[in-house]
């Protein structure tokens, strides 16, 4: 049995695997991971992702470069050029990142699945009466990142991003093994909040990235603030960006989750399905009656 092999199963086992993640003081342990991912040090940089090996592939046949200065340069890495193929169709919103698709449906009494038998409200999560509006009978989807996945996110579509929340809370794991026991997860963590009008149609897509252990920071280009766990506001950032689909939003500085919402008229795509891995560009929802 390899070490890899021994130390997967431990942490797989899922009270272990609780513990390990959620009972440790969260807030400093994500803290203290910022601070080593920061350091410029190419030599501690290869140790420590040697450390990480243990416990995930790191594969970076697609990544721009392959020697890192610092654990932050690597998991914010950039792909090579056409390592992304970003669906063309103007009926189609893509992907905003790479994921695991996790929960995905329609929008029921103003409630969505967070896992089987917790669901959460959108009230609860978005914290607006009237945003919350827009999604009553809409879709929504989950996409988990992986802590080895690309972790930079791109616009779904030709989009004008209007505003920006920021949500201030606590850094519980988002793995499916929380999910399962810690109700309304999402709504008690740190998170974003990005409205991102359609051009052409004028739905409002919003995107939620919201952070978990070891990550909570979120950069956004077009905001110009690092959004973590020192943050301070102001919590509404007025927002004035014009991107392109596939254009790039911004980036996780490890790995967390992504939860898109879509209004009645823009509906999941065809073939997604609970567990399956999207890659960024591919079609993620469709506009019914074309943009």
């Amino acid at each position: 049995m390899t070490v890899r092999t021994a130390i997967t199963r431990i942490t797989q086992h899922e009270r272990v695997n609780f513990v390990l993640t959620n009972r440790l003081p969260r807030r400093w342990l994500t803290l203290f991971m910022g601070w080593v991912s920061r350091l410029e040090y190419p030599w501690l940089c290869r140790i420590l992702l040697r450390i990480w090996g243990l416990f995930t592939v790191l594969d970076l046949s697609e990544a721009r470069k392959t020697r890192f200065k610092s654990l932050q340069e690597f998991f914010t890495r950039e792909l090579k050029e056409g390592a992304r193929h970003i669906d063309p169709d103007p009926d189609i919103v893509v992907s905003p990142c790479d994921g695991i698709v996790g929960e995905m449906g329609k929008v029921q009494q103003g409630s969505v699945l967070q896992a089987k038998g917790f669901p959460y409200t959108l009230m609860d999560l978005l914290e607006d009466e009237e945003l919350v509006s827009n999604y009553l009978d809409g879709s929504f989807v989950t996409l988990r990142l992986a802590s080895n996945m690309y972790h930079r996110f791109h616009a779904p579509h030709d989009c004008h991003v209007e505003r920006i929340t920021y949500v201030s809370g606590d850094t519980w794991n988002v793995n499916p093994i929380a999910l399962r026991r810690i109700a309304n997860l999402y709504c008690k963590n740190e998170r974003a909040i990005i409205r991102c009008r359609l051009r052409g149609s004028q739905h409002l897509i919003t995107l939620v990235p919201v952070a978990a252990i070891l990550v909570a920071s979120i950069r956004l280009h077009c905001a110009d603030v690092l959004l973590h766990l020192r943050y301070r506001g102001p919590n509404h950032i007025p927002c004035d960006a014009h991107l392109s689909k596939g254009e790039e939003m911004g980036w996780f500085e490890h790995g967390s989750t992504m939860i898109a919402f879509a209004p009645p008229g823009v509906a999941l795509a065809p073939g997604l399905g609970h567990g399956s891995v999207i890659r960024m560009g591919q079609a993620l929802m469709s506009i019914a009656g074309g943009a």
